[in-house]
């Protein structure tokens, strides 16, 4: 894992765990607890998703971009030797 990846592993863990901790501190009854953590947790997988799936299509643009120029510049080489 790339040192970007291990970052973004290391901030929604912390964001999990600060959520946890600031629901199992709230004076609530158990039963309200758990769902709050539930909810939390739900919406925490759902931004998470949401990112890292945004990130990919960045990854995959870079990537397309990237192999584009190659490709031009390949061409553009041969052009120039030919």
């Amino acid at each position: 894992m790339n040192s970007t990846g291990k970052i973004l592993v290391g901030i929604a863990a912390g964001a999990a765990v600060g959520a946890l901790l600031g629901v199992l501190f709230a004076p609530d009854k158990g039963n309200e607890t758990r769902k709050k953590i539930k909810e939390r947790g739900n919406k925490l997988s759902d931004d998470l998703q949401e990112k890292f799936a945004k990130g990919k299509e960045k990854f995959n643009d870079l990537r397309e971009d990237i192999r584009e120029t190659i490709q031009e510049t390949m061409r553009e080489t041969k052009e120039k030797f030919s």
